[in-house]
């Protein structure tokens, strides 16, 4: 979740303009072309036989969760397997993983967002496998693993909450929804993260269009937002900033990340819009074509589990990811944050993984340029 980056979905660090958008089409490329050997997957979703796990060679998790160097940590120390942990913003890890091909260096990934890790099943770069603790899950858990059982959720935050400064609430008051956003009284105080850095801004744009009735809807939207003056940041960081220095009033990010700013002493304040925010899964896939297939199960199973969980929930209370909705049941969380009292809204996973890299050029070249 990197609460600082994003795209946890959230990335600390930077990558090179046009490049999350035009990995998509790079991916297909690859899978179209295909190479390597057949990977060992079932196309059924039943769990592949003979999946042995040797520990000396372990496993590689590509991640972009706060949390995840205690958690490599952990398993490592936990179960005896050499767990190697690549810990960077998902833009790069989605480099990485299409520069890689169908000979990956990389066994889990673990990110925010369902819709860009369906890209990645979509292009058949996912193993298909049935998880024995995904009975483990909540409803809300259930809810987000997709019929071929290709990726799992991990915890979920959301992302379209505003935050605010407390010490400067403009004359006009708060806005209670999105399309409040576009009151001339607004002008110039709007800030939000841009997709092509931020893993959980596409689902951010991807779900007001939802919201609002579809794609058009949306880019009329973030059309409209973009006259009233708009400021686009990269990730969490600087648009935070801006609204906890007074540059801006107003923040559209994951709300994860607000709450991890206020328990640092930020004087930042909270809206759920009452349309809705968007549901951001954290989810964990397998890849399809990696070499160490049963180590990843038993990491996969292992975070969704109470032992995993466990040391997810005692993360950095100052760090946004530690601020996440439990998945797995009997999960109590350490630090606080509000977990109900607003709709959550859930993406139609296929339809806006199919026009992810579409729509992200369109805001990058529309909105952001």
């Amino acid at each position: 979740m990197h609460a600082q980056s994003d795209f946890s979905m959230c990335g600390r660090r930077t990558m090179r303009p046009f490049l999350i958008f035009s990995l998509l089409f790079l991916l297909g490329f690859l899978a179209a072309c295909g190479g390597g050997s057949t990977p060992t997957t079932s196309t059924s979703g039943s769990t592949p036989s003979a999946l042995t796990c040797n520990k000396s060679s372990g496993l590689t998790v590509y991640s972009a969760q706060g949390y995840d160097s205690d958690a490599t940590k952990a398993f490592q120390q936990q179960t005896g397997i050499t767990t190697k942990l690549v810990d960077d913003s998902t833009g790069n890890i989605l480099a990485k993983i299409a520069a890689e091909g169908s000979n990956p260096h990389w066994d889990v990934a673990w990110f925010d967002g369902n819709v860009t890790m369906q890209s990645l099943d979509d292009q058949g770069l996912l193993l298909k496998w049935h998880s024995p603790n995904a009975s483990n899950l909540t409803s809300l858990g259930t809810s987000y693993v997709p019929s071929d059982a290709s990726y799992y959720p991990s915890g979920v935050t959301t992302v379209g909450a505003i935050a605010y400064n407390t010490k400067h609430v403009p004359a006009a008051g708060l806005p209670k929804d999105y399309r409040d956003l576009l009151n001339p009284a607004y002008k110039n105080l709007v800030s939000m993260n841009d997709p092509a850095f931020s893993g959980p801004t596409y689902p951010l744009i991807a779900g007001i269009a939802q919201i609002l009735g579809g794609e058009d809807q949306g880019k009329q939207f973030f059309s409209q937002l973009k006259a009233n003056r708009l400021k686009i940041f990269q990730t969490n960081d600087p648009t935070l900033s801006s609204v906890e220095t007074g540059a801006r009033e107003f923040g559209l990010v994951q709300d994860s990340a607000i709450y991890g700013a206020i328990k640092a002493g930020q004087p930042l304040g909270i809206i759920y819009p009452t349309s809705g925010v968007i549901g951001l899964p954290a989810v964990m896939g397998i890849s399809a074509h990696g070499q160490h297939q049963g180590c990843a199960q038993q990491f996969v199973n292992w975070v969704l589990s109470s032992a995993g969980q466990s040391v997810m929930t005692h993360h950095d209370p100052t760090d946004g990811d530690t601020y996440f909705i439990p998945v797995v049941t009997g999960v109590t969380p350490v630090v606080s944050r509000q977990t109900s009292g607003f709709p959550i809204v859930n993406l139609d996973v296929p339809k806006w993984a199919g026009v992810e890299a579409e729509y992200k050029q369109w805001f990058h070249q529309n909105i952001v340029l």
